[in-house]
């Protein structure tokens, strides 16, 4: 009796798998909530465009009278076709950075402070405390400048121009400080006190974003820092703030963007003013936000569409600081900052 032996089959003549189809099929809550989430992110860009869109219109007949001088005239008189934002814009930008170069190391020590000393028991009452700084209405900040640290800040005023006055930001024209018999009221409403009170403001949105970004930092990179021998602030200085450098630069723009656009606490501290002037100690200032809401009750035609060609510039300058503070901010969100 004969015997077959079956030889094994070779590779090459093997029948090819056919793969399998993978294919994922999202239920009627998944697709709701997808739809969801791009109708709510069409609808803000959707908002904001019409928003641009109408301040466009509105203001195309002052952008018609007078061009691009717009931008480099400082008088205010819309009546007689002489207008434009070259001073208020000056105030404006000058007031956003005092307020952002006094918030900042505020923020980031506060920052720090939480997310590195405090407690962990205790950590959740300083974010409470420092995150209902920004739900203060801004009038009450106001309010506070005008009838408090106006009155006490006159003194750090000619302290700062008797020492730095021969820097052009710190001098006061007009005004001797080494005389005892010299008037307090040359540095009242200047554009110095609006920026300490708007540094306030911006203080608990430039600490939110930083503690965010800070806490987000390797654990193994911190115990890897003090297991070298290293300090808390050795550890600090070369983990945590190369690791965090995306945040403090979006907060701080984003403390920018809110900076710039604030409006009843600048417009009940400063002297309105439409000349330009880098000297920040001196009484009188402006800002954009407080001369639309200054002029827009008696503003009619041709005036209205001057304020509104004002607000489009602001409303620009705001947009693309905190297009950019996003940037910054996704970016340290995901760790790209790390150079650890």
């Amino acid at each position: 009796m004969q015997t077959k032996t079956a030889l094994p089959v070779r590779d090459d003549e093997r029948p090819s798998p056919t793969p399998r189809e993978i294919s994922s099929r999202r239920g009627r809550g998944d697709r709701n909530f997808n739809r969801g989430l791009s109708l709510t992110g069409i609808s803000v860009l959707a908002v904001m465009a019409a928003v641009g869109l109408f301040l466009t219109i509105e203001a195309w007949d002052a952008f018609r009278a007078v061009g691009f001088k717009f931008f480099t005239t400082s008088t205010w008189q819309p009546d007689r076709r002489v207008f434009g934002v070259a001073a208020v814009l000056l105030f404006t930008v000058l007031i956003a950075l005092l307020a952002v170069a006094i918030a900042l190391p505020l923020a980031m020590g506060t920052a720090l402070f939480i997310v590195e000393v405090v407690p962990s028991w205790l950590r959740s009452t300083f974010i409470a405390i420092v995150d209902l700084m920004a739900a203060v209405p801004s009038v009450v900040y106001g309010l506070w400048g005008l009838f408090f640290l106006q009155g006490q800040i006159i003194g750090l005023s000619r302290w700062l121009t008797t020492w730095f006055g021969w820097i052009p930001l710190f001098n006061v024209s007009g005004d001797d400080p080494t005389s005892p018999l010299a008037s307090g009221t040359v540095y009242t409403a200047s554009t110095f006190i609006a920026g300490v009170v708007v540094s306030m403001m911006v203080l608990p949105i430039a600490c939110s974003v930083m503690r965010e970004v800070f806490s987000q930092v390797p654990p193994g990179e911190r115990e890897g820092a003090f297991a070298l021998g290293s300090t808390r602030w050795g550890m600090i200085r070369t983990v945590t703030l190369p690791f965090g450098r995306g945040g403090i630069i979006g907060g701080t723009m984003l403390g920018l963007g809110r900076a710039l656009g604030e409006t009843i606490a600048v417009y009940l501290i400063i002297s309105p003013r439409f000349d330009v002037s880098f000297h920040v100690l001196e009484n009188g200032s402006n800002s954009v936000s407080s001369l639309i809401a200054l002029r827009t009750p008696e503003a009619t035609g041709f005036g209205l569409s001057a304020l509104m060609a004002a607000g489009l510039t602001l409303f620009v300058m705001t947009l693309v600081v905190n297009f950019v503070a996003s940037i910054f901010v996704a970016r340290s969100r995901s760790g790209a900052g790390s150079e650890a």
